[in-house]
């Protein structure tokens, strides 16, 4: 009975990994169409009495966080609406919090500094530097001076650090307690102060406030209020200063699955706290940016943006790759009259398919590597030599078959180029080894060469080293070429 049980589970969870693998399917995704067009017909009514009542009706009914990813489909102009009408002002920091800078950007533009200040005071000071970035440097000074001022104290001391490093990351609210302390103690004054949040440890400081350890949330429950928190806490074994990147701090928390990351300065004295959640938000945009930069756009998808704009993120990428194109026809006019170049054209479109595919796999294997962790200072010299083995292999494998195929076509006069069977197979064989060469070399070396400039690698794997790529390997085809006519006609 038991193992039928558990069969029956394992069935059961297969099943949903199967209906829930397609995102378009995932029931936030259905939701939020849902919810888009509640919001489309509402506000496709006659009168504006009708419309005002339908907005405040969906978003009394809906979580502020559905609202903040489903208004980034309506123009700006509607989505002011839909923040009006929230039902109270937790709701509406809610929704600031979670959606897109350009929907902050239009409500910012519609609401007085009042109101700003309103919302500002009320969030946790991290959140409030990520939503205050959307405002003007002239109107974010108006916002600052009439803000509470150890609030906006302490959103300058955080402003002040760059927006990719943990500095910018963290969070100047916490609990640290001097060591003598006791539990009872601790928990008092957690209780006292509900507006910072608890993020699953409590650091603890010596005399000369100096970070030793941490207590975990757990510990307030578990041990009698009279005992000191030394008594209890755990070593500090994982902590970052101001200036560490953000991928930095990601891998730690990720790799250590830590609840609250501390950030010191020189002195060992506690700036801040970096909780888990913050670390899934960076991850969240380290993953956008990183496939915008494979993708060549850095335009949103899901914002209410216009074709032409769209148009605009796209066409500065494109014409890297038009002009890699040209390059490439000018090569091939330039060579059109040589009697060795007469089967070179059929062959272009198999070079720089073998040869993209290959640049494409070695980018992207090493650039996921670097992203995860795997590759470090110590392999990197070995990951470059897997490369190019398994490049030149693959170079050798597909090189022979690709050759050795064409020959019998052309031999049983399957295909007819004007040259001898054994002519044309060497000039395939060898223009595919030396494409994939090529592209093997580019593909393995481009992402450390952007990484040493402080360039994502992932552009390794977008459309610049693609049309690089591309030209490369077809020059290097028509040099094979001309080196096997050489060689064996000539």
């Amino acid at each position: 009975m038991v193992e039928e049980r558990e069969n029956g589970a394992d069935e059961i969870h297969e099943e949903h990994q199967l209906v829930s693998s397609n995102p378009l399917e995932f029931r936030t995704s259905q939701l939020e169409d849902e919810l888009n067009e509640k919001l489309q017909h509402a506000f496709h009514q006659h009168t504006t009495q009708v419309l005002l009542h339908e907005v405040a009706k969906i978003a009394s009914e809906h979580d502020p966080i559905d609202l903040a990813y489903a208004v980034t489909r309506l123009p700006p102009s509607a989505r002011i609406v839909v923040y009006d009408n929230l039902p109270d002002l937790s709701a509406k920091i809610i929704f600031m919090i979670n959606t897109g800078n350009n929907t902050r950007s239009a409500i910012f533009k519609q609401i007085d500094d009042q109101e700003i200040k309103r919302l500002i005071e009320e969030m946790p000071t991290d959140e409030a530097v990520w939503v205050l970035d959307d405002l003007s440097d002239r109107r974010l000074k108006r916002v600052l001076d009439i803000l509470d001022p150890k609030k906006a104290s302490r959103i300058r001391e955080l402003q002040k650090h760059d927006r990719h490093s943990a500095g910018r990351l963290m969070s100047n609210e916490f609990f640290a307690f001097n060591m003598n302390t006791t539990i009872g103690e601790v928990a008092s004054q957690v209780r006292d102060n509900p507006g910072i949040e608890l993020t699953g440890r409590i650091f603890v400081l010596n005399d000369e406030e100096e970070l030793i350890g941490f207590i975990p949330e757990r510990n307030l429950i578990i041990n009698p209020s009279y005992f000191p928190i030394r008594q209890v806490m755990r070593p500090i074994i994982h902590k970052v200063n101001a200036n560490t990147s953000r991928d930095e701090v990601v891998d730690i928390i990720e790799r250590y699955n830590i609840s609250a990351l501390p950030v010191v300065d020189d002195d060992d004295r506690l700036e801040g706290v970096i909780s888990y959640e913050d670390a899934v938000e960076a991850m969240k945009d380290i993953a956008d940016e990183t496939i915008a930069s494979i993708a060549g756009t850095a335009e949103d998808f899901g914002e209410h943006e216009g074709l032409f704009k769209r148009l605009m993120w796209r066409a500065p990428w494109l014409l890297v790759t038009l002009c890699a194109g040209l390059v490439t026809a000018s090569a091939m006019s330039y060579f059109h009259d040589r009697l060795w170049f007469i089967i070179v054209p059929f062959f272009v479109p198999l070079i720089a398919g073998m040869s993209g595919n290959v640049g494409l796999q070695c980018s992207t294997i090493l650039v996921r590597g670097m992203s995860t962790g795997v590759l470090s200072a110590g392999t990197v010299r070995e990951a470059i030599s897997k490369e190019l083995v398994i490049g030149m292999l693959i170079g050798t494998v597909f090189g022979i078959g690709c050759g050795l195929l064409v020959y019998l076509l052309s031999h049983f006069e399957i295909q007819h180029l004007g040259a001898t069977p054994l002519a044309l197979a060497a000039t395939v064989s060898f223009g595919v080894f030396a494409a994939c060469l090529v592209a093997t070399i580019l593909g393995t070396f481009s992402p450390f060469f952007f990484a040493r400039f402080e360039i994502d690698p992932a552009v390794a794997s977008g459309p610049i080293v693609t049309a690089c790529n591309d030209v490369l390997s077809t020059l290097t085809f028509f040099l094979v070429a001309r080196l096997v006519y050489f060689f064996m006609v000539a």
